[in-house]
């Protein structure tokens, strides 16, 4: 177990590299000069040369890769282009809205999704079972702008319901967190759904029932419980497709996360922080599969051996 472990640590510290690496290059060797975005059009050479010193960028490009590898091992990701600060604490300082808005979506979406996909399971053709696939398919198809254009018109624009912008009341959640959460529930609903089907039709359950075990323990015990395994990858990972989706929903609802944090630092080329931003999510999919694996082996032992 000790070797396995080893195994993927060591996989997960090499792909964090990798990525650190190439997302180093590719921001740097883009057509655009941060410095050139930064000055005003009446600037001297002067100023760009003393602009470009401070961030380093007149080094050739190997020696600036070093030296921000070496900061990396120490924590620095260098400071930030645009707000002269460090890099990581700017993000930080935007990453508990996000966090918020994040967890919001993903309780709603978790308990929405396997609720729906649960009963659709037990009552196959129902009412309940086609309302549920015709969502899982919407929830598919609709891209997360267009549901958020629409909600604003609708609910913010036409009815004045709920506030179409920024971060104050708890009226301000509902419609982002509507909009992140509608993917993520239409999948766990469909992936739910199937699942409880294959369980619901083995021989362990059937044995269940003719021992007469009561339907709902049938259900959320002998049933659930092994298709539970099959959701474990997909609801480790909806946290980082939280995040990951944001970019779109904290621009379209002026939310003050990361989402819109790197997006405008990412047309103003604010490479350290966008930097940090990729670094954060690589680091949080990696460690939540690293968990996921480790998990996987303790239960089947024969994960290890593979």
């Amino acid at each position: 177990m000790l070797g396995f472990i080893a195994k993927r640590v060591f996989i997960a510290m090499v792909t964090i590299f990798l990525v650190l690496t190439i997302v180093f290059f590719v921001f740097r060797m883009g057509a655009a000069d941060p410095v050139s975005i930064m000055l005003p059009p009446n600037a001297t050479i002067k100023d760009v040369k003393m602009l470009t010193e401070k961030f380093g960028l007149d080094k050739p490009l190997g020696i600036q890769y070093l030296n921000y590898m070496k900061n990396v091992v120490h924590g620095d990701f260098g400071e930030s282009f645009r707000y002269s600060e460090p890099a990581a604490a700017v993000f930080f300082s935007r990453l508990p809205a996000t966090i918020e808005l994040g967890l919001l979506a993903f309780i709603f979406s978790v308990g929405s999704g396997l609720v729906v996909g649960i009963f659709s399971a037990v009552k196959p053709d129902s009412v309940i079972d086609r309302l549920g696939r015709f969502f899982a398919l919407a929830g598919m198809s609709l891209p997360s702008f267009w549901v958020g254009i629409m909600l604003i018109m609708l609910f913010g624009v036409t009815l004045e319901w709920l506030p179409i912008s920024g971060k104050g009341t708890l009226w301000h959640y509902i419609m982002p967190t509507i909009c992140l959460s509608l993917y993520p529930i239409a999948l766990i609903t469909r992936l739910s759904r199937s699942a409880m089907l294959d369980a619901l039709k083995s021989d362990y359950v059937v044995m269940a029932r003719i021992k007469g075990v009561p339907e709902k323990n049938v259900i959320l015990i002998h049933a659930f419980k092994n298709a539970s395994l099959t959701l474990v990858t997909v609801i480790t990972g909806i946290f980082s497709l939280m995040i990951l989706g944001s970019v779109i929903v904290e621009m379209i609802f002026s939310w003050p996360g990361i989402g819109r944090l790197v997006m405008e630092s990412f047309f103003t080329r604010d490479y350290p922080v966008v930097q940090v931003y990729v670094i954060f999510l690589t680091m949080i999919v990696t460690t939540v599969y690293l968990i996921m694996d480790i998990i996987y082996a303790y239960i089947d032992p024969r994960i290890r051996f593979q």
